[in-house]
């Protein structure tokens, strides 16, 4: 028994021994494991494979811990919770609905306070708002109210930070906790951390800012928009560089980015890294540190022929010659390039991680822009090698639309933000994403006629829709005698006529009441007299008694057959967004004076169709009367025709339509005696000898025709200065029947009383 012990003992004794001399080593290790391990989880491992890491990153870049001045998600959620006190603010709890509910949209503007400082791009704020139709001077009709203290740039850092603005805006009565107030602002925080502090309490206003976080943005409350430099356009904008057939099938570079290389400080990682894609062939990414006071303190072992390869290429042609541009972070989310890839069809590739996108609550970035993640940095250029040419050509596209509809002009990013907010107090008639990111825009798609995309006269041709088969005659009177001449009797038997009219619509301008119903002519079809004003603009309000998707603009004197108004409509069911009428006008450039000329002369060219005989959707109603502001269209009383030409033309980017027209009636042309000596007035519809062109009226001879043809042109340039462009396009198409005018007989013509004298 003392035996079998004995050998237990010893054979636990060799155990022991063998286990400590070769296992001992690991033991150690793992007295020792728990300690390696956080450290492991601090650090980057030491790579041996120092040679095969080097053309992809330095391993002191690799073992770096990250910059000190980068704030943990934590501490920059307690800097947000200290900056907004209102982080739960929607528009259910923070917003007087109340306000709203008796004089609509109204938006009113703090009076301006002359020894306030403003920066050039505030004023272009403040400016698109009192020039817009949504302003208001009263402040008690107002359901919005925007400072007139510059709150735009708020690094204290800067000389156009404002001091003490919140003892300034709590001296304001109408201040009331922010509530019912928009705040813009496009620059925030300082070195180095750069947080989103604006240095005052904004309390239960909305912000409108650009570079917003996406853990400080409120949905649904907040707006992000884009940061514009202070040059952008106040209105109108330059266009797109995208034009139709000048996109080459592939283009030289297939990825781009130009700009500062930031040596320390937030921001830094992710344009430091950018090197690593160049391939100098069709990827270029080139950085530069000379910028800022001390980068010369800073520079590291790459500043050098970084700042050499930067100067070898232009910004500009590198911006026309790539298909995707890469859009880092700067100090802040947003940064300029945003705007400018948008412009140039340059489809833009986001590094910018947490970046709540310019309206995103409307636009949808996914079909204009490559979202990328800032770790995922390498995977970036054969992630958009992999998109296929159609999409690409897809995304550039939409590159150019969300660009004029939105961003080309301070206008467009102010009223976007306001529509935005609009659409947020009537939810129910407010636009669906499709009409956000579908020609022509939002902005010009009014909820107020529809939110259903089917009524409006854009997407019936993308749609595979027809707009109805019926139009309304609306014929605006004017005589003053009270009773109806012989002229707007024939013109009511003649389009009654029509196999398409629905009905027709008097409207009745004169100052003596209209003439019993036993006096007016029987028609077939209903007709209505409505009782207008003087207003020459009462002919484009939206009335209710307007059914069809077809309008035929008339005056009383216009001369028309039943087969030219047959025909017209026809065409217009073909382009239910476009003018389809008879008497053609058109506008040119006059070098000489600088400005804007416009002429009713024959020529090979037209661009505007006269409103006194031309068919056009009834949407136009509404939008000439919600979206223009009211001194425009009543301030241009003598120019209403140009004014829908314009609006019409700024919504399709096209030119009218010119249809075939029978020969002038005898009585018709002496009608036009009197437009000589440097009188070419307004021809009469159905009128079709020409008219002669414009030239200054002699002095002393003051002939009314002159002065109205000069108040044209000058409303002319006058409504290019409102829109900040010319958006009239001109044409050389006019639309004849089948067999118009050929030698057949006439039985065989579908249109014959278009060829009779």
């Amino acid at each position: 028994m003392q035996t079998r012990k004995k050998y237990i003992f010893l054979t636990l004794l060799a155990s022991w021994l063998l286990l400590f001399f070769f296992g001992g080593d690991q033991l150690r290790r793992f007295a020792f494991f728990s300690e390696r391990k956080a450290e492991s989880q601090r650090n980057w491992p030491h790579w041996t494979d120092q040679s095969f890491l080097k053309s992809f990153a330095d391993p002191e870049e690799l073992q770096s811990n990250g910059d000190p001045s980068v704030l943990s998600p934590r501490e920059r959620r307690a800097a947000q919770l200290s900056i907004y006190k209102n982080s739960r603010c929607r528009m259910e709890t923070c917003f007087d609905f109340s306000r709203c509910e008796k004089h609509g949209f109204r938006v009113f503007t703090y009076p301006r306070d002359r020894d306030q400082p403003i920066s050039e791009s505030y004023s272009k704020i403040l400016t698109s708002i009192e020039r817009s139709r949504y302003y208001t001077p009263n402040p008690k009709e107002a359901c919005l109210f925007i400072l007139s203290i510059d709150t735009l740039d708020r690094d204290h850092l800067s000389g156009q930070y404002i001091h003490n603005v919140d003892e300034k805006i709590r001296g304001f009565p109408l201040w009331n906790s922010g509530r019912n107030h928009l705040i813009f602002n496009l620059y925030s925080g300082t070195w180095p951390n750069y947080t989103e502090d604006l240095g005052f309490d904004i309390g239960q206003a909305i912000l409108a800012k650009a570079s917003f976080y996406t853990e400080s943005f409120r949905p649904g409350f907040d707006i992000s928009i884009p940061l514009f430099p202070k040059d952008h356009p106040q209105r109108g904008g330059k266009r797109g560089w995208l034009y139709q057939d000048s996109v080459p099938p592939k283009k030289k570079y297939l990825l781009v980015f130009k700009g500062k290389r930031y040596l320390t400080g937030i921001g830094s990682g992710t344009r430091n890294a950018l090197h690593h894609i160049h391939n100098g062939k069709d990827i270029i990414s080139l950085t530069t540190c000379k910028h800022g006071k001390d980068w010369e303190r800073h520079k590291d072992t790459r500043c050098d022929k970084d700042n050499v390869n930067y100067e070898k290429f232009d910004y500009q042609e590198l911006l026309h010659n790539s298909t995707f541009c890469i859009v880092p972070r700067g100090r802040r989310l947003g940064s300029f390039r945003f705007l400018e890839a948008l412009q140039a069809a340059c489809i833009p590739v986001l590094l910018s991680d947490g970046w709540e996108l310019p309206f995103a609550e409307a636009i949808d970035w996914g079909k204009a822009a490559v979202v990328g993640n800032e770790r995922l940095l390498l995977q970036i250029p054969s992630a958009v090698r992999c998109i296929h040419p159609e999409r690409v050509l897809a995304f550039q596209q939409q590159t150019q639309f969300l660009w004029d509809a939105y961003f080309s002009s301070v206008d467009k990013i102010v009223h976007t933000t306001l529509e935005i907010i609009k659409d947020r107090l009537l939810q129910h008639r407010s636009r669906s994403r499709f009409l956000w990111n579908t020609l022509p825009g939002g902005l010009l798609a009014l909820p107020h006629f529809s939110t259903h995309f089917g009524d409006f006269p854009f997407y019936h041709l993308q749609r595979g829709s027809s707009p109805s088969k019926k139009f309304t005659a609306f014929i605006r009177a004017t005589c003053t005698a009270g009773s109806l001449s012989q002229p707007i009797l024939r013109l009511i038997q003649a389009v009654s006529g029509s196999q398409y009219c629905a009905q027709i619509l008097v409207l009745w301008s004169c100052e003596k009441p209209p003439p019993p119903s036993g006096k007016w002519p029987q028609t077939t079809v209903p007709l209505t007299v409505i009782q207008g004003s003087s207003k020459v603009s009462d002919r484009f309000f939206p009335y209710a008694a307007i059914q069809t998707d077809a309008v035929l603009s008339l005056d009383e004197h216009t001369s028309l057959s039943t087969s030219e108004v047959d025909f017209a409509f026809v065409v217009w069911r073909s382009f239910p967004d476009r003018i389809v009428g008879f008497s053609a006008q058109s506008h040119f450039w006059d070098a000489e004076q600088r400005r804007w000329g416009y002429t009713s002369k024959w020529t090979n060219e037209l661009s505007i169709i006269l409103t006194t005989a031309a068919f056009y959707h009834r949407y136009y109603h509404s939008l000439f009367t919600e979206y223009l502001p009211v001194g425009l269209r009543d301030g241009l009383a003598a120019c209403e025709d140009i004014l829908m030409n314009i609006l019409v033309a700024a919504v399709t980017k096209l030119p009218p339509i010119k249809v075939a027209q029978r020969k002038q009636h005898k009585e018709a042309v002496l009608q036009q005696v009197g437009h000589e000596d440097g009188d070419a007035g307004t021809p009469l519809a159905g009128e079709w000898s020409p008219s002669p062109a414009w030239s200054p009226p002699a002095k002393g001879k003051g002939t009314a025709g002159g002065r109205h043809f000069s108040q044209q042109q000058d409303c002319l340039n006058q409504l290019v200065d409102w829109f900040g462009y010319m958006p009239l396009v001109s044409s050389q198409l006019r639309l004849d029947p089948v067999l118009f005018k050929d030698q057949v007989s006439i039985l065989r013509k579908k249109y014959p009383h278009l060829d009779k004298p």
